[in-house]
C-alpha cells in the first residue's frame, strides 16, 4: 500500500491526546517510515495524516490510518493465500452446504467467481462473522477488558482484543472479572501462543514485517484480480490467473444482495 505511515500493534505506543493538531504521533509514524522502507520513508502525497478526522486531532488520525493499514494488510495476506489456495485446486474437504455434496460446482472458476457460486447462507455466515470480529474489536468494553485503549485514543494500532473477556480478578474479589471466559479454545491473534518467548527486540523486528508483508500482499492481491478481469493487465500473470466474466468486486457492489 502507498501510504506509508503505519506500524504493526505498536511498540511502545505514545501518548496520545485526542484534541491535540500537533502530536507527537505523526512525528512518531515519519521515523518509523524509515525503519519500514528506508528508501521511500515517510511517503503521504494525499496528506492522510492530517486529515483531522471527525475533529479528533492529528494523533487519533494517524492512530486510524495505522490502524486501517494494518488491517487491510492482513486481510490481504490472507486473500492472496486463499487465492493462490484455489488457483492451485485446493479444496475444503466438507461439502459448504446440503445444496453443495462437493466442490465440483467450483471446479474450473477463477477464485472471484467463487463468491458468486457460493450459497447465500455461507455468504451471510462469512459476513456475520466478519461483522462480529469488526464490533468485537471496536468495543471499549472489551479492549478495557484486555488493559487496552482504542487505536484512536492511544492504543496500539492493529491490536485485535483476545476473546478472554472475563480474566479471573481476585484482587477485586471478582473471580469472573467482567464476564464468563469464552469457551473457545484459541483467540484470532497468536492462537498457539507462539510469541511469548520472544524478547520485545524480536516482537518489534515482526511487527515491522508484517506491515511490509502486508503491502506487498495488497499489491498482490490487486494483480491477481486485475489479471482475472482484464486478460493482460498484468503481463507476469498472463496465462497464469483464470478469467473471471463477472464483477470480480461483486461483495463492494452497490447492488449487492446474498440472492435469498
Amino acid at each position: 500500500m502507498p501510504l506509508n505511515v503505519a506500524r504493526a500493534s505498536v511498540v511502545s505506543p505514545p501518548e496520545l491526546i485526542p484534541d491535540a493538531r500537533n502530536g507527537k504521533a505523526l512525528e512518531e509514524v515519519k521515523v518509523l517510515a524509515k525503519e519500514l522502507n528506508p528508501v521511500l520513508g515517510y511517503w503521504d502525497p494525499l496528506n492522510l495524516c492530517r486529515l483531522n478526522l471527525y475533529g479528533q486531532g492529528d494523533d487519533a488520525t494517524v492512530g486510524f490510518v495505522r490502524h486501517a493499514e494494518i488491517k487491510h494488510g492482513r486481510v490481504a495476506m490472507a486473500a492472496f493465500v486463499g487465492y493462490i489456495v484455489h488457483e492451485n485446486g485446493w479444496r475444503w474437504p466438507w461439502p459448504l452446504s446440503t445444496s453443495l455434496p462437493d466442490y465440483s460446482s467450483f471446479e474450473g472458476l477463477s477464485a472471484p467467481a467463487v463468491w458468486d457460486a457460493t450459497p447465500a447462507a455461507s455468504k451471510l455466515q462469512i459476513i456475520l462473522f466478519v461483522g462480529f470480529l469488526e464490533v468485537w474489536s471496536e468495543t471499549k468494553f472489551v479492549l478495557e477488558s484486555d488493559g487496552e485503549k482504542h487505536y484512536m485514543r492511544g492504543g496500539k494500532p492493529g491490536y485485535f482484543p483476545t476473546f478472554d473477556l472475563g480474566k479471573p480478578d481476585y484482587s477485586s474479589g471478582n473471580p469472573l472479572g467482567w464476564g464468563v471466559a469464552h469457551p473457545v479454545p484459541f483467540n484470532l491473534f497468536d492462537p498457539f501462543k507462539l510469541t511469548g518467548g520472544l524478547s520485545a527486540e524480536e516482537k518489534a523486528r515482526l511487527r515491522l514485517v508484517e506491515i511490509n508483508n502486508g503491502r506487498l500482499a495488497m499489491l498482490g492481491i490487486m494483480a491477481f484480480v486485475s489479471a482475472a478481469a482484464v486478460p493482460g493487465a498484468v503481463p507476469a500473470l498472463t496465462n497464469a490467473i483464470k478469467h473471471c466474466d463477472g464483477e470480480v468486486m461483486a461483495p463492494f457492489a452497490p447492488e449487492f444482495h446474498l440472492n435469498f
